[in-house]
């Protein structure tokens, strides 16, 4: 099997999906491997809730992979996405002296005091550099202006602490090594939106089982980014509201389900059979599935800026499982008044395999297909065993055999889209920290240096000092005179 191939895995409320692939030289990809596992009962909301049940689906998925690869996998690239992700703008400002020209030190010093503001119970996952503003004008590229005040416009992408730990816990209890944290909905808009959509400006609109994702793009930069805590499986469970199992209320979702029906074309003599004893009125049906539909376009709408919602010149681009429901441009156009919209089915690269779920092409695939787009490093280790250890050793947690061997990055050197690890910023903090304490020491010494050679002027200086010189240039002279 290949010897270099890239390993991504998202996370996602229904399902937990891993993925193999190489990158070709045409730009293509070529699915190598995929795995699935039924994350429902510890991921919520796009969030881990169970941390060991999460790790034991990790291991499934890697193990699942390598069967399939017949090679080990010593890392891989993950999403971070789900609840409580949002966008927050910030504004940085530096007065600066008459005449001073912009230099590259000079952002990266309004990079590192925004990357340090303090979010209560909120991780900085990454940060979209807006604009920086030079004196009045806005500017992409401020540096080599000359200017007296430099202002840094941010949007920081946040997610709830407690989330981002969970996140990191569950692999380093699997024992997996992460090659890069990526942030999914990033990582998702760069496989689907084209270049002309991100320049004059667009929302992608990402409807999965439990959220739905809303990234707002003008200049080719990311303007907005929040998630909704309303997704398809919220429609199902309404369904379910008829008393029917939910895996019911999802084949009927799936057989008879509508985005939009024009009340013109309601029968209302059609009923929906529930079981073999049950019906349900076709309107009544629509109703169920139309409200709570209405509900999340609604939201998703509501999350756009104001600024931008008559400025969506590349539309509304929809993505996810859920927007496989009939009619669901028609329920945007509805109710956004926004007649450009596109459903993204697949990636805009081309993408090989003979996975049934790359060929399919229903979008469900689009973000983990994201992610491993954006992977650089090998993540192929050694020959697989089926067996594993013959000594029936389990690996200790948060061991790899082969750990990413980049070195440390600081929160300012981190590329666009990508989130450091918990132990990257560890890493990094303790460096600053040695750094900062060495820096604290020299500049101690210099000032005991300094009060020691003060101190010795100052006694030199003294009365005494001055009266025992008398004497001994007295006694000199004294001599000199006799010697005479």
């Amino acid at each position: 099997m290949a010897k270099e191939f890239t390993v991504a895995i998202e996370f996602g409320s229904s399902k937990m999906t891993g993925i193999a692939g190489q990158k070709n030289l045409d730009g293509s990809i070529s699915v190598l491997a995929v795995a699935k596992e039924d994350s429902s009962s510890f991921i919520r909301k796009g969030v881990v809730y169970n941390i060991d049940k999460t790790a034991q689906c990790l291991q499934s998925i890697i193990k699942k992979l390598e069967s399939q690869l017949k090679t080990q996998i010593k890392q891989v690239y993950v999403g971070v996405g789900g609840q409580s992700v949002r966008g927050v703008r910030n504004v940085v400002t530096k007065d600066l002296p008459s005449g001073t020209i912009v230099t590259d030190a000079m952002i990266d010093e309004l990079v590192d005091i925004n990357r340090n503001m303090d979010y209560a119970d909120q991780e900085i996952l990454d940060t979209a550099v807006q604009e920086y503003k030079v004196d009045s004008q806005y500017q992409q590229d401020p540096v080599g202006i000359q200017c007296t005040r430099l202002e840094g416009n941010y949007l920081n992408i946040l997610q709830r602490r407690t989330f981002y730990k969970n996140f990191n816990k569950c692999f380093e209890v699997a024992g997996i090594a992460i090659a890069e944290m990526l942030n999914a909905p990033l990582a998702l808009a760069d496989v689907v939106l084209t270049e002309a959509e991100r320049r004059s400006g667009c929302a992608l609109i990402d409807i999965g089982s439990d959220t739905t994702t809303v990234s707002v793009y003008s200049k080719n930069i990311l303007r907005h980014l929040a998630v909704i805590p309303l997704g398809g499986s919220n429609i199902t469970k309404d369904i379910a509201s008829l008393q029917m199992e939910e895996s019911d209320a999802e084949k009927m979702k799936l057989k008879y389900g509508s985005a939009y029906t024009d009340n013109n074309d309601i029968d209302n003599n059609l009923k929906y059979s529930i079981d073999q004893d049950r019906q349900v009125e076709s309107r009544r049906f629509i109703e169920i599935v139309e409200g709570r539909l209405e509900e999340i376009v609604e939201n998703a709408w509501y999350q756009i800026p104001s600024e931008y919602c008559d400025k969506l010149l590349g539309g509304i681009i929809l993505t996810g499982g859920s927007t496989n429901m009939k009619n669901i441009e028609e329920a945007f156009r509805s109710h956004t008044h926004i007649d450009k919209i596109r459903i993204a089915k697949a990636p805009t690269m081309t993408i090989t395999g003979g996975n049934d779920d790359i060929k399919s092409k229903n979008g469900m695939m689009n973000t983990v297909l994201g992610l491993l787009a954006k992977g650089e490093i090998n993540c192929a280790g050694g020959i697989y065993d089926p067996h594993g250890d013959l000594f029936g050793n389990p690996k200790p947690a948060g061991t790899n055999d082969a750990a990413d061997q980049r070195p440390a990055r600081k929160p300012g050197e981190v590329p666009a889209g990508v989130v450091l690890t918990e132990a990257e910023k560890q890493k990094a903090e303790e460096e600053v920290r040695i750094q900062r304490e060495e820096e604290e020491r020299i500049q101690r010494e210099k000032e005991e240096a300094e009060a020691a050679e003060a101190e010795r002027i100052r006694r030199e200086n003294s009365k005494w000092n001055k009266f025992k010189k008398g004497i001994v240039n007295f006694g000199k002279q004294i001599m000199t005179g006799d010697d005479e």
